[in-house]
């Protein structure tokens, strides 16, 4: 028996990056997987190559009324929904706060918190008719630091974790889990593709060589993460925050 067999899995961003590994790797453990993205014909076309107990739904996260309606057909195609991953984000072109456009500041935060924020929402209802589940929030080691250049994308990061942690003391005497993951840099195309048009991709700026495991983190190792913290393998872990970087955040390694 898989560790997801007959439970709903719904996962945002789900078409690329870490959010399609996330997608196979629930689907490969049992999962009934929602993929939620906002290009329908890629949900698509990755639903129709894992089969019948894939599905996909137009999402875009920072619209209410689309996950009013996603959360709607999910429950109606698979039951109620057991496991959130609110995988959804959006990087932005690099600039100072001063020459920050406030557009850029309100698609950050309306994409990686509103977005989420908007996901425990309209899901926790159906959390709820499940018996309890997990929410497992994307966030990133730049909700531990400051950096230059991205503040927009920090600042959302930043109140995430105050929104998972609140979720979890809300959800918790419903037997519903909220935990968040933050990955450090990953072999995805956030990193690997420029942000903007004559801009260099972020991993084209960024060496892993001083770190303790010098080298890029891949989408497949966020998933099983991602994976543990939506099983009951991790059921007395809720309102915690969950850092993969390879030792990013703790600075140079000892030399060899």
């Amino acid at each position: 028996m898989e560790r997801f067999d007959g439970r709903t899995v719904f996962v945002t961003g789900a078409t690329s990056g870490m959010g399609e590994s996330h997608v196979r790797g629930f689907h490969a453990e049992g999962a009934h997987v929602v993929i939620a993205a906002r290009n329908l014909e890629a949900g698509q076309k990755l639903a129709h190559e894992l089969g019948e107990r894939a599905f996909a739904v137009l999402l875009d996260v920072t619209d209410e009324d689309a996950w009013a309606t996603a959360a709607q057909s999910a429950e109606s195609r698979f039951g109620p929904v057991s496991v959130l991953v609110n995988n959804a984000g959006a990087q932005h072109a690099a600039a100072l706060i001063e020459d920050t456009a406030l557009e850029v500041w309100n698609r950050a935060l309306a994409v990686n918190l509103t977005g989420q924020f908007l996901g425990i929402k309209h899901l926790t209802r159906s959390l709820r008719r499940a018996g309890g589940g997990s929410i497992v929030n994307i966030a990133s080691t730049m909700a531990h630091v400051g950096s230059p250049y991205y503040a927009p994308y920090v600042a959302s990061k930043w109140a995430l974790r105050g929104l998972t942690r609140t979720a979890a003391l809300e959800l918790g005497r419903d037997g519903i889990r909220v935990n968040s993951v933050h990955p450090g840099v990953v072999s995805t195309p956030l990193i690997t593709e420029p942000v903007a048009p004559g801009q260099p991709a972020i991993g084209d700026l960024y060496s892993p060589a001083p770190f303790a495991v010098p080298r890029l983190g891949t989408p497949e190792e966020v998933t099983a993460l991602v994976l543990h913290l939506a099983s009951r393998e991790s059921a007395f872990a809720t309102g915690s925050e969950f850092v993969l970087d390879g030792g990013l955040l703790l600075g140079p390694a000892l030399a060899a």
